[in-house]
């Protein structure tokens, strides 16, 4: 029986076995351990069971999806089954050392998700690799192609090794839009010392809300007179998709000393 994608939970189910075995070879499986993120029907999770991991979590919000993966995987004791929404979850209790996470995320939380495992308290994290599924529109504001608050934030702490665009045809229901699935490792060491990552989506929040506005008013209301002179090598008449990612590091470090 094919249950029907649901839309409030931005479902459609990858179907194309040819892209199934590209993400999963983006990374050796075997004897490590693996999340996946909303393994809706188990298509990736069976191809990451064939590449024979050490342990297996799947975290699945929808009931009737996790009730049929329950049934179907009842038998294998190296996969745990967490009914749960991701978002609300404590995922950095349950990864393990070099754990390698997948996830076909639903499109309208995907960058909520991505910067939940940034905003990770122990950094670098226990995760190894991120291999996740956005929207293109997504994928571009988050590699830079678009630049802003998403690729600010994520160039913070993460590294993208590779990206591949994925037809709308490899999915049922068939979404209106081309997906775009990017292989990300955490950066080992920070340039900077942002002891908070809300600060930096603070900072990045009010430049680019007032993206075509000069940053000399934002920068004012952020940083003190004397904070400012640290600042001096920088032209306070530009605007904020001029200025490099690092700008707003410096900015977000500043603004917790204040």
């Amino acid at each position: 029986m094919m249950q029907f994608a649901k839309k409030s939970l931005g479902q459609n189910f990858l179907i194309d076995h040819n892209i199934i075995n590209k993400i999963i070879n983006l990374i050796r499986i075997a004897n490590k351990n693996i999340i996946e993120i909303g393994p809706g029907r188990g298509a990736l999770t069976e191809k990451i069971l064939l590449k024979k991991p050490k342990s297996l979590i799947l975290i699945e919000k929808d009931n009737f999806l996790y009730n049929e993966l329950k049934e179907k995987y009842q038998n294998n004791k190296i996969i745990k089954i967490i009914n749960f929404d991701i978002l609300k979850f404590n995922l950095e209790k349950i990864i393990k050392k070099n754990t390698v996470v997948f996830g076909n995320l639903p499109f309208n939380i995907s960058s909520q998700i991505l910067v939940k495992l940034i905003k990770n308290k122990k950094w670098p994290p226990d995760y190894s690799d991120l291999i996740f599924m956005f929207q293109k529109e997504v994928a571009e504001k988050i590699i830079g192609k678009s630049y802003g608050r998403l690729s600010i934030i994520t160039a913070s702490r993460l590294n993208v090794l590779q990206s591949f665009n994925i037809s709308p045809n490899c999915f049922f229901p068939k979404p209106k839009v081309i997906s775009t699935v990017i292989h990300f490792n955490p950066k080992k060491k920070l340039n900077y010392k942002i002891d908070n990552l809300n600060s930096l989506e603070k900072v990045t929040n009010i430049f680019f809300s007032n993206k075509r506005k000069m940053i000399n008013k934002s920068l004012r209301n952020l940083l003190t007179e004397e904070q400012l002179d640290e600042l001096k090598d920088i032209s306070f008449n530009s605007r904020p998709s001029e200025l490099k990612a690092e700008f707003y590091y410096k900015v977000a470090e500043l603004f917790e000393k204040k």
